[in-house]
């Protein structure tokens, strides 16, 4: 028995890309992406247009949050693999354990790195030479781990960067 159309509609999801972008604070651009690397699902179209349930809206919001903790898209991938609503919690916890071993590292490095600055600003002519051969390769950080922003701080940078930074008081003149 063929179905008519209006029971056809009835029976799919009925928010376009729009409404989704809309309702998630996203770009259409960014659902098509999500789909595209896997992160959501292929969506059943109507007429050849991409058709949503409100359920998509929760997968939406785990990827925003996994992005803004500095999750990569491959780790939201294994997060996400498999759940059809919610990831499994024993996968979300062992993602979060090693991304809060990865912060505590970059806190521990960004410390390292204001210390050194402060000691030379200590300075009325810091001699950077000397300064740089006296802390011997074990105290140096990883170019790569202060050259880039992590994901997730990018914003508190970005928020920073226009605004001058007051003297500091202990700097000599």
């Amino acid at each position: 028995m063929k179905s008519t159309s209006s029971q056809e509609d009835f029976l799919m999801p009925d928010l376009s890309i729009g409404e989704i972008a809309g309702r998630a604070g996203i770009r259409p651009s960014a659902i098509r992406y999500y789909e595209r690397v896997g992160l959501l699902p292929k969506p059943p179209r109507a007429r050849g247009r991409r058709r949503y349930d409100e359920s998509i809206l929760d997968r939406i919001a785990i990827v925003h949050f996994g992005k803004r903790v500095g999750f990569s898209l491959t780790e939201l991938k294994i997060l996400l693999n498999g759940a059809t609503a919610r990831p499994p919690p024993e996968r979300w916890r062992n993602l979060a354990h090693e991304r809060v071993a990865q912060v505590d590292q970059l806190i521990a490095e960004a410390s390292v790195v204001r210390q050194l600055l402060l000691e030379t600003l200590d300075q009325k002519c810091p001699k950077l030479v000397e300064r740089g051969l006296s802390l011997g390769r074990e105290n140096v950080v990883p170019a790569t781990a202060m050259s880039r922003p992590n994901r997730a701080l990018r914003g508190t940078v970005q928020k920073t960067q226009g605004v001058r930074a007051k003297p500091d008081s202990r700097r000599r003149t």
